[in-house]
């Protein structure tokens, strides 16, 4: 077989490489074993998870822009999203303006806190024209209900005397009716794809209170008074609406702004890695390809589970491509991912499925693989083209 086309499709390397640069790593390394004729294409992947936005703005062109929001708790901080003009298509990520890590431990307080920043950037993006919004809602500090956002966006919360609502998930113990005259009417022409990676309802023991407001610093009071203020929210959302969107999976995430995604701007809540593998065209891009090569930090049983490597995988194998998966570490039961589509996986410590005769010898320390992981990632990738030549010369 003669190599033509490899297709190089990692995500991040946790605490060392966005995916981006673990994409230049591998390609560096093949370029200096295999023909120069070699074509690489490099897409830069994300599952939904950290990295998601870099991702995507890699992998589609855009342009970052800074816009001074509110965070959870009330402060003024910038928050980054990117802006691809050419589909005027917004890659926003709920972590920038509303996220846990942009507040400090002792301002977490889900009763409080608010996703109004979030809409401030929507709002952002839409001075710009746009028409498609890629959100991603991991990592909140928020259990508002996504209002705060609606609140940026004209939406109006009121109580029985008319009176709007406070910020803050506790405060909608006290909701009456939803105002939305004022709506921004430039969402209409809006479309939103929703990047959301758990599948929680809005309420019950499995829903956004109950499964994650303790993370975000509710204690057990707390989160029996934010259960009952969304179940609220959720009578009144029926009513104003006519249907009940509490149980659409997702509807939970980022603590019920899965909700309000759906009943007030009609968003389509996805799996990360498959948004990301629509917005990349990469089985397009994998259908005139000779291998593929993909990869994240860590490989293990976990992996199998929606991950990027996986996401990639199956759809490489559509066109019966040889998969091999580059990572940092390899954990307990990583040999799963052989029954998901991918052939080989090699790690930058050596504990793979490589024969003993090309290990690193000695074995790299994990430590040592994440504070020179482009060295070490771009040696694997050198190890990877020797071994994809070898087959094809077989």
């Amino acid at each position: 077989m003669v190599i033509h086309k490899v297709v190089i499709a990692p995500d991040a390397f946790k605490e060392s490489l966005t995916a981006a640069n673990a994409a230049q790593a591998i390609e560096q390394g093949m370029r200096a074993v295999l023909p120069d004729s070699v074509v690489y294409d490099k897409v830069p992947m994300a599952d939904g998870g950290e990295g998601t936005m870099q991702s995507l703005h890699d992998a589609l062109g855009g342009t970052f822009h800074t816009v001074k929001v509110i965070n959870a708790a009330g402060g003024i901080i910038p928050a980054t999203y990117s802006y691809v003009s050419h589909t005027k298509t917004a890659i926003i990520e709920l972590a920038e303006a509303s996220g846990l890590e942009k507040v400090r431990r002792t301002k977490r307080n889900p009763l409080i806190t608010s996703t109004y920043g979030t809409g401030q950037l929507i709002a952002a993006a839409l001075d710009q024209g746009v028409k498609k919004v890629i959100l991603g809602i991991g990592g909140s500090a928020t259990n508002d209900g996504g209002t705060g956002m609606m609140k940026a966006l004209g939406v109006k919360f009121l109580d029985d005397f008319s009176n709007e609502l406070p910020e803050g998930g506790a405060a909608l113990a006290h909701l009456s009716h939803i105002d939305m005259s004022q709506l921004d009417p430039r969402l209409t022409d809006v479309v939103f794809e929703v990047v959301c990676d758990v599948d929680n309802p809005l309420l019950g023991p499995h829903g956004a209170t109950h499964t994650y407001a303790k993370q975000k610093g509710a204690n057990t009071d707390d989160i029996t008074q934010l259960e009952a203020a969304l179940s609220r929210y959720n009578q009144v959302l029926i009513q104003t609406f006519k249907h009940d969107y509490s149980t659409v999976p997702g509807a939970g995430a980022a603590g019920g702004t899965g909700i309000a995604l759906v009943a007030f701007l009609a968003a389509q809540l996805s799996r990360g890695i498959d948004v990301v593998l629509h917005e990349t065209k990469l089985e397009q891009r994998l259908s005139d390809a000779d291998v593929c090569i993909t990869g994240e930090g860590k490989i293990d049983q976990q992996t199998i589970y929606g991950k990027t490597p996986i996401g990639v995988a199956k759809a490489a194998k559509q066109f019966d491509l040889p998969v091999y998966a580059l990572c940092g570490v390899t954990g307990e039961g990583y040999e799963a991912v052989k029954a998901h589509g991918i052939d080989t996986v090699m790690s930058i410590t050596g504990l793979d499925d490589r024969p003993q005769s090309i290990k690193p010898h000695p074995p790299i320390h994990k430590q040592d693989a994440i504070d020179h992981a482009f060295e070490h990632l771009e040696q694997l990738g050198y190890e990877a083209g020797k071994w994809i030549k070898e087959s094809a010369e077989e």
